[in-house]
C-alpha cells in the first residue's frame, strides 16, 4: 500500500478502523495523516492523529494496550483505512475491548453504558477468550516480573501441562460435589491455563474454534 492511493481530506486526514485480527471484533474507529501511517508501517503498531490535541499519538503508549498491527487494507475509494491488530489489554480508555461497547436498540434507542469492570459480561465469548489469550501472548513476549503467567512460561511445557491436568481434576471434583461457584472458579483456572498451552505452542484461539466449527457442520 502506498501513501499515494490514500485519499485525505481537507484536513488531512483518514479514517481509520481498527479490528481484532483474530476474533474480527471492531476495536475503534481513528484518525490518521500521512506521518502517522507511515509511522505505524514503520513500528509496526497503531499510530494515529488526535483532531482535539492536533498531535501525533501512539496507541498504548501510556496504558500499555498497545495494537499490534498485522495487516493493512484501504477501501475501493481509498479513503478509508482498515488496520488489522492483536490487541493487548482493552482498545477503549473506558476499560473495555472495544470502543463499541454500547448498543443502540431499535426500541427507545437508548445507548447502554459501557460495560463496568464490576459488571457482567456482554461481550460474547469469544472476545473475552481473545483478550485473554492477547494478554498471555503478551506475557510471553514482553515478561513482566511477578507475573504468574510468565513463571509458567520460565518452567516450560511439563509444567503447563501439570496444572491443565491439576486443574482438570479440581473441575471434576466441583463438578461432583454440585457446588456452581466451585464449579466455575475451577473451570475458569482450567480454560485459562488452556489458553497458556495454546500460547506456548504459537496457536491461537481462532483455530481452535475453527476446529469446534468443523465439527459442527
Amino acid at each position: 500500500m502506498n501513501d499515494v492511493n490514500i485519499k485525505y481530506d481537507d484536513q488531512g486526514l483518514v479514517p481509520a478502523i481498527v479490528q481484532d485480527e483474530a476474533s474480527g471484533t471492531v476495536l475503534m474507529l481513528a484518525y490518521m495523516n500521512a506521518e502517522a501511517l507511515r509511522k505505524t508501517r514503520e513500528t509496526g503498531v497503531t499510530w494515529f492523529y488526535s483532531r482535539s490535541r492536533r498531535t501525533l499519538w501512539q496507541k498504548g503508549e501510556t496504558s500499555g494496550h498497545v495494537q499490534a498491527v498485522k495487516e493493512l487494507y484501504y477501501d475501493c475509494d481509498a479513503d478509508t483505512i482498515l488496520v488489522k491488530v492483536i490487541q493487548t489489554g482493552s482498545a477503549c480508555h473506558e476499560g473495555t475491548f472495544s470502543c463499541f461497547s454500547r448498543r443502540l436498540d431499535t426500541g427507545e434507542g437508548q445507548a447502554e453504558k459501557p460495560i463496568a469492570p464490576d459488571t457482567v459480561y456482554k461481550e460474547p465469548l469469544a472476545g473475552i477468550l481473545f483478550e485473554l489469550y492477547h494478554i498471555i501472548n503478551d506475557r510471553k513476549h514482553n515478561p513482566q516480573e511477578g507475573s504468574y503467567t510468565n513463571y509458567l512460561f520460565a518452567k516450560g511445557q511439563d509444567k503447563i501441562l501439570k496444572k491443565v491436568g491439576e486443574e482438570a481434576a479440581e473441575t471434576i471434583i466441583a463438578s461432583k460435589n454440585h457446588d456452581k461457584a466451585e464449579i466455575l472458579y475451577e473451570m475458569a483456572d482450567l480454560w485459562y491455563h488452556c489458553l497458556v498451552l495454546l500460547a506456548n505452542h504459537n496457536i491461537a484461539p481462532s483455530e481452535l474454534l475453527e476446529e469446534l466449527k468443523k465439527r459442527r457442520k
